[in-house]
Formats: C-alpha cells, structure tokens, sequence
C-alpha cells in the first residue's frame, strides 16, 4: 500500500471526516463492512427491522404517507405485518414528489433536511431532500463497494467524468482541485473527447498513473477502441470501474485488452448514490441491501423499485427512477450474503455525434440541465449530424433565458457543430419497454445522418 494512501486514510481522512466535519462515515464503513459478511438470513432480519422502523416513522412524521396508507385501509404501520404487504403499497414516483414536495418531509425533522437536484437519466428533473444522516451513509456505502474493486480511498485515481458547467468561480474550482489533490485523484473532463483528440486522454492516463480508473462507460469504451485500433499503450491500472451506462461484456472485453487492468460494474443513481457494484468475483453486483431496499417487479425482473433504510428527512418509500434490472439467485462464492443484480437492463443514454467526429456522451445533458428551474422534463433527439431536436417540459419558473444557457453550455463542447431546435410540448412519451431515453441517437450506426 502506498504511503499517502495510508497517511490519507489513517490520518488525513479521520481528521476531515470525523473530526473537522463530524461526519459518521466512517463509523457508517466499518458498520457496513461488518454486515457484508452475515448470512443472507440475517441481513433479510436486519433489512425489514430497519424498514418497519422507517415504516413508523413515516406513520407518525410524514403526511403523504399516512394520508396515502389510511386511502387504502391502513390503520397503523403494523398492518404492513410481512414483505408481500409493503410489497402491495403503491410506488412513488418523480411526479408524485414534484407535486407533494412539502408533505413527503418529515415533520419533526424540518430545518434539517439538506436538499440536491438530479437531471434525470430518464429526463425527467428532480429535486430531492435527504438528510445529513443518510448522506453520510450513502458516502459509507459507497467506499465498502468501491473498495471491492480496488479502489480504496487514497489510492491514486482517474475520472473519466463530466466537467463542470454554467460558470463556476476561480475560487470554486480551486477548492475542487484541492480537494479532489487531497483524495489523490484527478478529474478529467469528457464532455470534450472527440476522434481527433484521443491522444490527449491517453497521455492523460500516462501522466497521471492511476492505479484506480472511474468512467463513464461510453467513453471509456470509445477511448478503449481507439487505443486497440492504433496500438498506443497507456499507463495500466489495476482497476476501472464503470458508471451511468450498462457494461456489457463485449464492452469489458474492450476495456480490459485496451488498458490492461479488470473492470467492474456498478450501478448507483444520484437519488441513493451506489445501489449495487461487483465483487472481485465480478458475477453480478451485490446489492446494498443493509442500506437500501430494491425490488424488481418480479423473480425474473423489471422495473426497480427502491427505498432508502435511512433517509428519514424525505423518505423515498418504494420510488421507481424508470430503471429496470435483473435479479440473480443464490449466493456469491465471495462469501458475502448481500442480494445480486445480474445486470442493469435500463439507462440507456445515446452519444450524439457531429460531423467533426466529436462523440458528446448522453450524460451531458442530465449533468447540464439539473439545475434549470422550471424544466419538468426533456428529451433530445438525433436525426440528421447538424442538428439536435430538443423537445422541453415547462414548469413554473421556467424562463426563455435557459434556451441560451444550453446553447452556450453545447457550444462550449462542439462549437458550432449543431443547430439547436427547440420545442415545447405537453408530455413525452416513453418508448416501449416504457423507459424515458434522455438522448436518443437516430443516425445510422456507422454511417452520416441526412442533412440538407
């Protein structure tokens, strides 16, 4: 183990963490790292104490719950005796939050709700509360799932990730490159990768010598690609973990014989940040099931359903993100009793191409547009390489000057390389497994769209 990663985690993170933050992560790690290990018996008992806990709690403290239950005959949380009657309780969804933001806050817990935006995967824009509690914990869940693939805290790493949009102070992106220098990573933007500058994030991995790659799949694997196809070699890592997009395992493959070292799939979602990730055994991704509960629609699959143990502030009981999985039986032979995934179905998000060769990844737009007041939702779609067809929701607040932002916030990426036309609609209509694609792609594969 190298020197700093050791000083960081023993010295520097404890006094960041638990000292100067008073945070309980740490306490939060060691808890989970305990629980991996008990019998899938046992975490099911651990699982459903915490879920009649947050039952109650909700009874007592959280008005949409309580008038929603009693709708349905509910006359005390005791009535939800086993699995299959929570089970029976109705989902909730982002509409429902948008429209009952205030009464799904806890009562007894105003003033300590703290509260974050998510662009939506599925296009549909979130604003959510949670508290300081459950954020400590999902950073607590995150490490112990990280950490299964390698990537320890301290230890020397690269993002292949978003860059920041709108206009961010010089003080604001200084204090993000101490504190990403102080956890011994370095961002590197994708936003901006084209098939003309490759070689700019190959000798960014050869600079930086990461032992830890994370990335967004889409341009790890176009990266991994290019470096097949022109023989450069890079610095190898020992891991890569994959995020935002389904890994499928032609795509590892790629991965794996461009970079040289194992990839590992994880699944998370801004709302509970890490929902599941692989194991060194990497034969589906164990589910956080002592901090969440996820369900599918049935043994063979479907639509998640999850609810978060801990987020008493804003609970989210059985809330549905448009994501689909696919559950795995039996145990790991890693020993761990936690639940698997055997893969994500869903969350599909298409790149965008310009006529330049630039490949703008999906995510760009979520990560752009989660904070425009006012959008309900939003789609953008690809038919022809010059131009975007941008089809927007509006809400109260929204304002004609966000129009320009995203013009500018595009332009900054790919120039003038699309004309941006934009519609107003009403609703718009999911596809027809009934998912939301935030960016679909309809040029052909390979080939130049009809431009005229």
């Amino acid at each position: 183990m190298a020197v700093y990663e050791q000083v960081f985690r023993r010295v520097l993170y404890p006094l960041w963490e638990s000292g100067l933050r008073r945070r309980g992560t740490l306490r939060y790690l060691a808890e989970y790292e305990a629980n991996q290990w008990l019998s899938p018996e046992a975490l099911d008992a651990l699982q459903w104490r915490k879920l009649q806990a947050l039952l109650a709690h909700c009874w007592e403290q959280v008005p949409y719950y309580r008038e929603r239950w009693r709708a349905l005959g509910i006359t005390a949380p005791e009535d939800i005796r086993k699995r299959q009657d929570f089970a029976r309780l109705p989902s909730l969804t982002k509409a429902d939050i948008r429209d009952n933001f205030q009464a799904l806050q806890a009562s007894n817990l105003h003033g300590q709700v703290l509260y974050k935006n998510t662009g939506g995967s599925t296009g549909v824009p979130l604003r959510f509360g949670y508290t300081r509690e459950s954020n400590d914990r999902r950073s607590a869940v995150m490490w112990r799932g990280y950490g299964w693939a390698g990537a320890r805290m301290g230890r020397r790493a690269l993002f292949l990730w978003g860059g920041a949009v709108g206009d961010p102070s010089r003080a604001h992106l200084v204090k993000d490159r101490l504190y990403h220098a102080a956890f011994n990573r370095r961002i590197v933007n994708t936003f901006d990768m084209t098939e003309a500058n490759m070689a700019r994030y190959a000798d960014a991995i050869d600079r930086a010598k990461p032992d830890i790659i994370v990335a967004y799949v889409g341009p790890l694997v176009r990266l991994g690609q290019w470096l097949l196809a022109t023989g450069r070699r890079v610095h190898a890592p020992v891991s890569l973990l994959g995020a935002a997009e389904p890994l499928y395992e032609f795509q590892r493959d790629i991965i794996e014989r461009a970079f040289g070292g194992r990839m590992y799939n994880t699944y998370g979602c801004r709302e509970f940040m890490l929902v599941a990730s692989e194991c060194g055994e990497r034969d589906g991704l164990h589910v956080n099931a002592d901090h969440l509960l996820v369900e599918t629609d049935s043994a063979n699959g479907g639509e998640l359903a999850i609810t978060d143990l801990h987020n008493y502030g804003m609970p989210f009981i059985r809330y549905v993100n448009g994501d689909l999985a696919t559950p795995m039986p039996g145990q790991c032979a890693c020993g761990r009793g936690l639940p698997r995934l055997a893969h994500i179905d869903g969350r599909k998000l298409d790149a965008l191409r310009t006529a330049q060769g630039h490949l703008l990844p999906g995510e760009f737009f979520p990560h752009m547009l989660k904070d425009v007041a006012g959008l309900r939702q939003y789609q953008v779609v690809q038919q022809r390489l010059d131009r975007l067809d941008i089809s927007l929701v509006r809400g109260n607040g929204f304002e004609e000057g966000a129009l320009d932002y995203i013009r500018r916030e595009v332009a900054k990426v790919v120039g003038d390389a699309w004309q941006l036309d934009f519609h107003f609609v009403e609703h718009i209509a999911p596809n027809a497994s009934g998912k939301f694609r935030v960016t679909r792609c309809e040029l052909p594969v390979g080939g130049e769209g009809v431009q005229s």
